[in-house]
């Protein structure tokens, strides 16, 4: 067991893509944890090691990891995970960290969510998964989860119409939006998540959005707009996300938590959100 004055050994999964890159890389340079050499990747990933600053990590693929995490094992007997990979790895992954114990902190969105909560809660260890792991955004949903607990309705016969933007490479719709479709229609809309409207075009983004150029590779824009059915009144929430900088605390929060988590005697509980991570924060 980890003794609390120690550093976090922390697994880094996803390199070499952006998020991932930026986690490392920030971690590296945070006196509470060791950043292991090692990283899980996808299978289509060609390369074998990527490089963060002067560091070289080795890639574990799919077919490889269940051999790799042995030695791994050895080198690190207890490690957190940090899962900024791919929506289709994400049960996958998921379904790894438990089959071997490793508490992880789960920021790739997408995936099947149900079946994900599941595999946490049937494993040995925790896990802390969110939509977000920036910390404003995260108030900005438990805010929307307190209005529709206690305002039921209040935007019932109103319009909503959403659009998130996100760089090209996003393969799924934002988690957030999702979320967030969830708290307007206990608000009282009628809104299908399909009906979210995903932005991925640079052109478009950069002339109609005016999202600056050098962020286009990273960003997450999103805009909620209620309309009354006459025309009367409008209302629009917006929260726009330049660079992946403000996910990092909020993801490091989480890994703080876990391993006080796996620390406490007698904790049986499995699953938690950022809403637990910032509530002891």
């Amino acid at each position: 067991m980890i003794k609390i004055s120690e550093k976090i050994p922390i697994m880094i999964n996803g390199l070499p893509g952006n998020v991932a890159r930026t986690m490392a890389a920030a971690g590296i340079a945070d006196e509470r944890f060791l950043v292991m050499p090692y990283s899980l990747t996808g299978q289509d990933i060609p390369e074998t090691t990527a490089m963060v600053g002067e560091n070289e990590f080795l890639l574990c693929k799919p077919d490889t990891r269940d051999k790799k995490i042995k030695a791994i094992f050895a080198q690190y007997p207890f490690f957190i995970a940090v899962d900024y990979t791919h929506p289709s790895a994400v049960n996958g992954n998921a379904k790894f960290y438990s089959r071997n114990n490793i508490p992880f902190v789960m920021g790739t969105t997408g995936g099947n969510r149900e079946e994900l909560e599941k595999t946490v809660q049937d494993a040995s260890s925790p896990a802390v998964i969110a939509p977000n792991m920036a910390k404003q955004i995260v108030g900005l949903q438990a805010m929307m989860a307190y209005a529709a607990q206690t305002f039921p309705g209040l935007f019932t016969g109103y319009s909503l119409e959403v659009k998130e933007s996100h760089q090209q490479g996003k393969a799924d719709t934002s988690g957030t939006a999702k979320a967030m479709v969830g708290y307007f229609n206990e608000l009282g809309t009628d809104f299908k998540k399909e009906e979210i409207q995903q932005i991925r075009d640079p052109k478009i983004q950069e002339n109609q959005w005016g999202i600056p150029r050098e962020h286009l590779s990273g960003h997450g824009w999103h805009t909620y707009t209620l309309k009354a059915a006459d025309g009367s009144s409008l209302f629009e929430f917006k929260h726009n996300i330049n660079g992946r900088d403000i996910y990092v605390s909020g993801t490091f929060d989480a890994v703080v938590y876990l391993r006080e988590k796996v620390s406490l005697k007698g904790n049986k509980r499995r699953l938690f959100t950022m809403i637990d991570v910032m509530n002891q924060s």
